[in-house]
């Protein structure tokens, strides 16, 4: 075959009042092994597409009883998802701008070579396929997004619920989300884009601490080709990609201090430059910030600007800690059990009272995230009946709690500096593997012991190639 979406299996429909021009194109389509009819005119091209969905249509401009841009317009008004080559022999660029208007996927002259004619038609599946992907991720998106995900009936979980609502139709465009590690703050920020008028336009995040601080401002404002050694091309940061939509920051109370100066400036004017720009840039976007930091502390420490958090603070939302809302336990077990049992293709747990009592007894330092791991593990390690008495938090004994702001003791030195001096990279990476090795490959249990975060984990994992620790979810079987 000669295009990357082949024609075999797919459902052609020719209209054209040609009848050689007819018979030519669907033997044509046929002999690549598609299931093709033919019209040759308006109304029986109607009756045809009545009484079945075609993947294909290949349109004549002029036709006996209309035209076939008059059609295809009609087509489009009602959503047909077919897509459309349009013929003619008259050539108009009016007529062409038209077409591509109302969708068209190429609009070809009359004579035209049959195989050349194969070639278009296999384009226009292959961009039919990838519609379908876009909307098939879309869709996706917006269920993970949906605010029903926020599981939980305690009143603080309603309330939130509630106030996202709010938010996402208030046109509010600075939110700061507030809460600690683990209790969901992604989930809120994407409820608060997906709920609101905006939900087909990008929702974009980046955690703050999960770059240095030149790429992590690169990847926000993007930069000009030449602004440092490796910027061989001029590049769109995260700004400009999701105008009209939504920037998620997370760890924001992290932000380095000259980070913050330039979102406080793109906060007031709702402009920035790019990394080595001599011109502003102006974008629309709501900017959906979270911590789990106490930003007044911060603030006072002199780490975190005072006038920054004031204006991040128009709309702030609290997400409640896991312990707070025990009730909501027994819910949330029941959720990612049904959940990795179909992800996994696993039988769902055996929650029994007395193990639905043991998930509820524990504190869950790292609140809906270690619930989320601890359901999941018993799942992909078939445990069952689920354990139902201290054995529930041991499998996460080694996390700290809220308190210890998920830090280790430091010792007062690790290792003395040879004379000779270190590899640095090397000693880096080794260290990961070693933590890595020592957790299980648990990616936040090995942040704790290095004294960093998850997503610099993870960062590091890539830079360094260390594959095996990089986790791959099997893939569903396919549906027979």
């Amino acid at each position: 075959m000669t295009g990357a979406m082949p024609i075999r299996g797919r459902s052609i429909l020719v209209v054209d009042d040609e009848l050689a021009i007819r018979r030519a194109l669907k033997s044509r389509f046929e002999d690549e092994g598609a299931a093709a009819e033919s019209a040759e005119d308006i109304q029986s091209a109607k009756e045809k597409l009545a009484k079945q969905d075609f993947d294909l249509i290949v349109l004549d401009h002029r036709l006996p009883d209309g035209t076939g841009l008059a059609l295809l317009e009609k087509m489009s008004r009602d959503g047909l998802p077919a897509e459309v080559i349009m013929m003619t022999a008259y050539s108009s660029t009016e007529d062409a701008i038209r077409a591509m208007k109302a969708g068209a996927a190429d609009y070809v002259m009359k004579p035209f070579d049959l195989d050349e004619m194969v070639v278009v038609a296999e384009r226009a599946l292959e961009r039919r396929a990838l519609k379908g992907e876009v909307s098939r991720i879309r869709d996706k998106d917006r269920s993970e997004g949906s605010v029903k995900n926020l599981i939980g009936r305690s009143p603080s979980m309603v309330e939130l619920r509630e106030m996202i609502s709010r938010i996402a139709g208030s046109g509010a465009r600075t939110i700061l989300i507030r809460g600690e590690s683990g209790t969901g703050k992604d989930l809120v920020a994407r409820a608060i884009h997906y709920a609101s008028p905006e939900a087909a336009r990008p929702f974009l995040n980046i955690t703050c601490t999960a770059l240095p601080e030149p790429l992590l401002e690169s990847e926000l404002f993007g930069h000009e080709k030449g602004a440092f050694t490796d910027a061989k091309q001029a590049k769109m940061g995260l700004f400009e990609q999701a105008d009209g939509g939504t920037i998620f920051l997370d760890e924001v109370g992290d932000m380095p201090a000259s980070l913050q100066a330039k979102l406080l400036r793109f906060l007031e004017s709702k402009q920035f430059r790019r990394v080595g720009g001599l011109r502003d840039i102006s974008v629309d976007v709501r900017i959906v910030a979270a911590t789990n930091r106490d930003l007044e502390a911060a603030i006072k420490a002199g780490s975190f600007r005072s006038d920054l958090f004031y204006r991040l603070n128009v709309i702030p939302l609290d997400v409640p800690p896991l312990r707070d809302r025990k009730g909501d336990v027994t819910l949330l077990a029941r959720h990612f059990s049904e959940r990795y049992a179909e992800e996994f293709r696993r039988p769902p747990l055996d929650l029994s009272a007395g193990a639905l009592a043991a998930l509820e007894a524990h504190d869950w330092p790292g609140n809906v995230r270690e619930l989320k791991n601890c359901i999941e593990r018993a799942v992909l390690l078939g445990t069952q009946p689920m354990p139902t008495a201290e054995a529930v938090p041991a499998a996460d004994a080694a996390a700290p709690t809220a308190e210890k702001n998920d830090a280790p003791a430091k010792p007062e030195r690790v290792l003395v500096l040879p004379e000779g001096g270190i590899d640095l990279d090397s000693l880096t990476r080794d260290l990961l593997d070693q933590a890595l090795e020592r957790t299980g490959g648990n990616k936040s249990r090995a942040a704790l012991l290095l004294g960093i975060h998850r997503d610099q984990v993870r960062y590091w994992v890539k830079k360094y190639g260390l594959t095996k620790w990089i986790r791959v979810r099997p893939k569903k079987a396919a549906e027979a």
